[in-house]
């Protein structure tokens, strides 16, 4: 059901959606001219398109609850509540980054807020994700954890492993599937057979299919699987059909080869959730057009600030190399014969 559809509830939670969403376009869009004027080391991989998957799902969660991310990760970051000097410092392997400028772009971590990290690893957070939900389980927190991947995930075998156990020990947590059409430069329909939802329905985990560029759409079916989590009835999985607006990452320009331009004008200008979603909170009169703007504008400063303030961080001290590499325990507590 398009947003268009849908009535209105609670104007302040919508328009937290909205800037929410906003927030993780702007984020992206100075992580990419950050990248193209060679001020930030590594690759990175926009999250601009697929807004309206983090935020819905994100919104439904708590700090508490947790969530694992991809090397497309940027989204989530924001969406489950990070701020954005930290993330900017941290992609820039700045001091004041959430790793301390250790992870950079794939391995952005904010445990503060629930986010157990972005993964490099094509499907490597699912068993982090899964032994969330064991934990949550084993001490009663009634806290759920979503694992986050992309449609190209499916193929890798640890899916099937984690997704069976989920189903054996009915762990409360959610895989949500982002499909965006393409597992790197390929089709996804040219590499994956048969139905991604059959799949989980094969070990018995109810499965579900959304508009992954309708928010409100995407945060109903969250704010339902996650409740239904913390009474004990999980695991879920979602797919969710979404685009993503750039190439694989920030050096893959020239995609004709595998996708159209008239594609992505298509979704960019059809199917955008951040335009849709605008658009109808304006018909509905919960916000003016001129409002938005001000939103846009405003979260687009905050950016241009927090960029700022990172280029002229420090880095980390050349000490800290073996910081945070092995946890800080009694050695003790490890000994044969321990507790």
């Amino acid at each position: 059901m398009s947003p268009a559809k849908r009535k209105k509830s609670n104007a302040e939670d919508y328009l937290r959606m909205y800037r929410q969403m906003v927030r993780i376009r702007v984020f992206e869009d100075n992580a990419n001219q950050l990248y193209l004027s060679a001020k930030m080391p590594g690759l990175t991989h926009m999250y601009s398109g697929q807004e309206a998957v983090a935020v819905g799902i994100c919104e439904a969660l708590t700090d508490s609850d947790k969530i694992t991310s991809t090397h497309r990760g940027h989204g989530h970051c924001v969406a489950k509540g990070a701020e954005f000097k930290e993330m900017f410092c941290e992609l820039l392997g700045r001091a004041e980054g959430y790793c301390r400028g250790k992870g950079g772009s794939m391995h952005i971590a904010d445990q503060s807020h629930g986010n157990l990290g972005a993964n490099a690893i094509v499907g490597g957070s699912m068993g982090i994700a899964t032994g969330a939900a064991l934990t949550a389980k084993r001490l009663g927190t009634k806290d759920v954890a979503v694992c986050f991947f992309g449609d190209g995930a499916t193929a890798q075998g640890l899916w099937y492993e984690v997704m069976n156990m989920a189903a054996l020990w009915k762990l409360p947590v959610i895989y949500a599937c982002e499909n965006n059409g393409y597992s790197e430069y390929t089709r996804t329909d040219e590499i994956a057979a048969g139905s991604l939802t059959a799949r989980a329905e094969a070990f018995g985990i109810e499965s579900y299919r959304v508009d992954g560029q309708d928010v409100l759409a995407v945060n109903a079916l969250a704010q339902g699987l996650v409740a239904r989590c913390r009474k004990g009835e999980g695991p879920f999985f979602i797919e969710l059909m979404t685009y993503r607006y750039h190439g694989h990452h920030v050096g893959d320009i020239n995609r004709e080869y595998y996708r159209s331009k008239e594609e992505e004008a298509l979704w960019k200008s059809e199917r955008d959730p951040i335009s849709l979603f605008g658009d109808w909170l304006v018909k509905e009169k919960i916000v003016t057009s001129e409002a938005l703007v001000d939103i846009d504008n405003e979260i687009k400063a905050d950016a241009k600030a927090a960029v700022d303030y990172a280029l002229a961080a420090p880095f980390p001290d050349a000490g800290e190399v073996d910081m945070h590499v092995f946890a800080d325990t009694d050695p003790a507590a490890f000994s044969v014969g321990a507790a």
